[in-house]
């Protein structure tokens, strides 16, 4: 069996994602001769070329491009394994939640007074996370539970509970031709601009980039863009902004989510806190 170390996969993947021996080098602070002579070796172990070099450029061979995915996973599978284990073993542990700024539909306080009166409770650290990466918190050990509002975070791999099922709102600035409404339809909607939300691929959005919900609603806000949310996201309406509901947007709802392979007391107990609020369905 050919055998590759982590450190190994690691060189490899430096390079792969710089496509440069120079740069890669930096980042993993060693000598770029040192990296080259590594990877030499990487490749003639596989008994495959990874790279096709020239004086010009680097580029990832078929084989290259294989070993660059599935390397990545590894990578992230370890990582997360030597953390996960780390944690189980630490007696002084402490429960790990992630939620977006706001986002938790003014749940959160109640959830963690529940929490508190469990017999096994931990203290809490509260982690805020981008629009695109809660998920990934998950999967990858840095976060035990989380506040996911679906369908706009993956729920692939996870378990989770539904807090809450929300209708979705269009926010628009109080001048706007959609004001007045006392509801819309995707349809309306048609031709106006809507924000493209960092890390996140795909979708309608052809105004600016933003990063979070305060973003957007500065944005809107300033005529920029409009926008379509849950209506607890925006609640209470800031000052010269109007809330319409969008009658046939899909629901949201918004989880308590935890990696389905995650079977420690310290999860299980938060999610039966969770339970006993009511805010989640048996």
């Amino acid at each position: 069996m050919i055998e590759l170390q982590t450190r190994e996969l690691e060189y490899f993947i430096a390079v792969a994602d710089e496509l440069h021996f120079g740069r890669a080098a930096v980042r993993l602070s060693i000598a770029q001769p040192a990296l080259s002579k590594a990877i030499q070796r990487i490749e003639t172990r596989l008994g495959v070329p990874l790279f096709v070099r020239s004086s010009r450029r680097v580029e990832l061979t078929p084989a290259g491009e294989a070993l660059q995915e599935h390397g990545r996973h590894a990578l992230n599978a370890v990582s997360a394994a030597v953390r996960n284990a780390r944690r189980a073993g630490d007696t002084q542990l402490h429960l790990r939640l992630v939620l977006k700024p706001g986002g938790d539909a003014g749940l959160l306080s109640g959830i963690l007074a529940a929490y508190a009166h469990q017999p096994d409770a931990r203290r809490v650290d509260v982690l805020f996370s981008g629009p695109a990466d809660r998920a990934d918190f998950l999967l990858g050990g840095r976060a035990d539970v989380g506040l996911l509002y679906v369908p706009f975070d993956d729920l692939d791999g996870l378990a989770h509970e539904t807090l809450r099922t929300e209708d979705r709102v269009v926010i628009v600035p109080s001048g706007h031709r959609l004001a007045g409404r006392a509801s819309v339809l995707m349809a309306d909607l048609e031709g106006e601009t809507l924000p493209r939300w960092k890390g996140i691929p795909g979708g309608d959005g052809t105004g600016p980039e933003v990063t979070d919900v305060v973003q957007m609603l500065h944005m809107i806000t300033v005529g920029r863009m409009i926008g379509v949310l849950p209506r607890s996201l925006v609640e209470p309406v800031p000052a010269g902004l109007i809330c319409v509901p969008v009658t046939d947007a899909p629901p949201s709802r918004l989880v308590l989510a935890w990696n389905e392979q995650d079977r420690r007391p310290l999860v299980a107990s938060f999610v039966a806190a969770v339970r006993s609020t009511g805010t989640a369905p048996e």
